[in-house]
């Protein structure tokens, strides 16, 4: 562990402030939105603009670094970030707030892919061990930033002005480290048709996934605002969904290994789903909704890299990398759509939409799971290995996690 920390720190460093910077901006604009009475349904488009924009930087992003190399685009994108987390501040109208929200997850894509291609080549030798500490960089740098929106009054300029400096001290370790710019390769991805062939439970399950997160990551500081909550019980509240997410990772994964894995995304789905009612249906204390949120965060994070291992154990070595592609973008399209149907039900029923409609998307998985159980036999005897992974991260770290699994199941002689 000390000799990957001694060739990557710079990196997870410039990581971590990246993901202090990133969560800030997502849980603020949420607390701002209503100091500026931005309606739900204004709010939810611009939550959902980031995943826009993060699914074209997904796909464009390589294509820029072929061009004009790591550097080039780590540094441009990188003052894009940093220049429109002031711009929030200055331009409080909804619309524009969509705009940058586009252009701002466009770029931390980009600055992801970079950043996790320099972070795999530097740790070659080791990289389960980087895999690890990558994941638990980007969960600590979320829930820390939750803290941070506690240092000043979210009606004015600080707290946009401080992840704009957390972001631009990143790219200071990642680009002063010794490591050069490694080559760069796209992975094909499988069609649509080709993937769903595949696993239709992988297909449809990570659609839904992609609704989840992205409702709990964009739309959790909007409900929190219109119950009512303040500054400091709201950090709380979205903290404890990433700090759910954390602890259940290895848990829910060492057991994924040794079972039929649908019967793992099944119980957890059930899991997830029935907390979620809890609020719904009951007038909750504060304490409470912080283990509901603890709970949903730690099924739907563990249930991304759930799905992709159930992928991976019907797909060839040579497959792997299109069909996670091909997931990952999946993903993508249910992110657009979480946060505007969220926004939607919230408009229509009150607050208790935000975790009705989680509870949902996981019932119609629970639906759907157990559809394919009848309709296809158990998973192979001979299942891959479980890989913690969070659906922010980049193509460039699931490749090097499918890497690392098949690396590790192969047989030793």
């Amino acid at each position: 562990m000390l000799n990957v920390l001694s060739s990557t720190w710079a990196l997870l460093l410039g990581m971590l402030l990246l993901m202090l910077g990133n969560g800030m901006q997502g849980t603020l604009l949420g607390i701002r939105g209503a100091i500026e009475g931005f309606s739900t349904t204004e709010m939810s488009i611009v939550m959902s603009c980031y995943f826009v924009g993060f699914l074209f930087g997904s796909r464009m992003a390589p294509e820029l670094i072929r061009r004009v190399g790591h550097v080039r685009v780590f540094a441009a994108l990188g003052s894009l970030v940093s220049a429109v987390l002031i711009l929030y501040a200055a331009t409080p109208i909804w619309w524009a707030w969509a705009l940058m929200r586009v252009l701002i997850g466009f770029s931390f894509s980009g600055v992801y892919i970079t950043a996790e291609s320099w972070l795999n080549n530097a740790s070659s030798n080791d990289r389960g061990k980087a895999l690890s500490l990558y994941l638990m960089v980007q969960m600590l740098g979320i829930i820390t930033a939750q803290a941070l929106l506690n240092l000043a009054d979210p009606a004015g300029y600080i707290l946009f002005v401080i992840p704009s400096v957390l972001v631009s001290l990143a790219f200071t370790p990642i680009l002063l480290s010794i490591s050069p710019a490694p080559a760069f390769d796209t992975t094909r991805r499988l069609s649509f048709r080709a993937l769903y062939e595949i696993s239709p439970l992988g297909f449809v399950g990570m659609f839904l996934l992609g609704a989840i997160f992205s409702a709990q990551f964009g739309m959790a500081s909007v409900w929190a605002t219109q119950v009512g909550m303040n500054v400091r019980d709201l950090s709380i509240f979205v903290g404890g969904i990433y700090v759910g997410g954390l602890v259940l990772q290895y848990p829910i994964g060492l057991l994924s290994d040794r079972m039929d894995r649908r019967l793992m995304i099944l119980a957890v789905s059930i899991a997830g789903g029935c907390v979620l009612m809890i609020p719904v249906l009951f007038d909750v204390p504060f304490a409470v909704l912080v283990l509901v949120g603890a709970i949903a965060g730690g099924t739907s994070n563990p249930l991304y890299s759930l799905l992709l291992a159930y992928v991976n154990d019907y797909t060839d070595h040579s497959e792997m990398a299109a069909a996670s592609g091909g997931l990952m973008f999946v993903n993508g399209l249910g992110a657009i759509s979480g946060p505007l149907i969220t926004g939607w039900m919230m408009s229509v029923i009150g607050p208790s939409g935000f975790f009705l409609f989680m509870a949902l998307i996981f019932g119609v998985l629970v639906a759907y799971n157990l559809y394919r159980m009848v309709e296809r036999p158990a998973s192979p005897d001979q299942q891959g290995s479980y890989t913690a992974l969070s659906p922010t991260s980049s193509m460039i770290t699931v490749e090097a996690a499918l890497e690392e699994s098949v690396e590790e199941d192969a047989p030793q002689h």
